[in-house]
């Protein structure tokens, strides 16, 4: 990981190497706390950071689903992220990791009384699926581990021990020779990658499986919104893992992942097993929104200045 200056801690830049916990914080052990992953691109004008708002939302929305009282609101959070960039002064592209968690106090299942703390680190870091991947494509497997139930999990909330299961399923992937993995939900239909939300393009339609086993995702909904200006017709509909198989197109969006196209699942080639032509549309629509070079989309850039 790329070391940067300063780690946003509770209203306080803290030097990079000095930002620590107790070993005894609640949410080591318990697996409470909500995060986010959110972007800052180099663009024309300066760094910006992608969707701040919507981002920040999903943060306080992701406490409140786990009772989780922040700490900090909605325009102290914003503010806080433009402080970290502007005093790290970073010279390339960033992500940046905001964390609202709880602390060290209490111990035992009964969270209410835990001190709640909020950081935000940032750093510079490329493309999460390789550079290779975006142009390419990656090669994906079918995980024999499950999506959270909503029976169990509170899947709207983009919450710490949520991520377990993501970590064996991107484990098993890598482990077998694959680059990312593909999670069903518990009624055997797609749900989600390890961290990503997929989309297929079948017959010129764009589809994606609706946000019922999956995380409410931000680059979904932007690359849903480049796809109504295209004129692509968009179905959100249950798909099975052999409808990707015979799919044309194929591939993830994320906050990390960004658009990265499939070239493989489970050993079948998807479409010619390269980038496709819808896929790469939207993957360089998307790149110029982020990157402020759509002025429609500027509204979602929060410049550093």
């Amino acid at each position: 990981m790329n070391k940067a200056k300063y780690i946003w801690m509770d209203g306080k830049l803290t030097p990079w190497d000095e930002a620590n916990v107790h070993i005894l914080t609640h949410t080591l052990h318990y697996g409470n706390g909500v995060f986010e992953g959110t972007r800052a691109y180099q663009t024309e004008d300066g760094l910006a950071i992608f969707k701040l708002e919507e981002h920040t939302k999903r943060l306080l929305n992701s406490a409140k689903i786990t009772a989780i009282k922040p700490n900090f609101n909605q325009e102290e959070l914003e503010k806080a992220h433009v402080e970290l960039l502007k005093e790290n002064n970073f010279s390339g592209n960033v992500y940046i990791r905001p964390l609202i968690y709880l602390g060290y106090g209490v111990m035992g299942l009964h969270h209410v009384k835990a001190p709640v703390h909020t950081a935000i680190a940032a750093w510079e870091w490329g493309a999460y699926l390789g550079e290779e991947g975006l142009e390419n494509g990656i090669k994906v497997t079918v995980s024999s581990i499950v999506r959270n139930s909503v029976k169990s999990n509170f899947g709207k909330a983009k919450a710490v021990a949520n991520y377990l299961n993501s970590q064996m399923a991107k484990y098993e992937a890598i482990e077998a020779g694959y680059e990312e993995a593909l999670m069903l939900d518990d009624n055997g239909f797609v749900a989600e990658g390890s961290g990503e939300c997929i989309f297929i393009v079948r017959d010129g339609k764009l589809v994606s499986p609706p946000n019922d086993n999956s995380l409410e995702s931000i680059t979904q909904a932007t690359v849903l919104e480049l796809a109504k200006d295209f004129g692509i017709e968009v179905e959100r509909r249950h798909i099975t893992r052999d409808e990707i198989y015979i799919a044309d197109e194929a591939f993830f969006t994320g906050t990390a992942a960004e658009v990265t196209p499939i070239n493989s699942l489970d050993n079948r080639v998807i479409g010619n097993g390269k980038r496709g032509e819808m896929t790469k549309k939207l993957q360089s629509a998307y790149f110029d929104v982020v990157f402020g070079r759509n002025d429609k989309y500027k509204k979602y850039l929060t410049y550093i200045g």
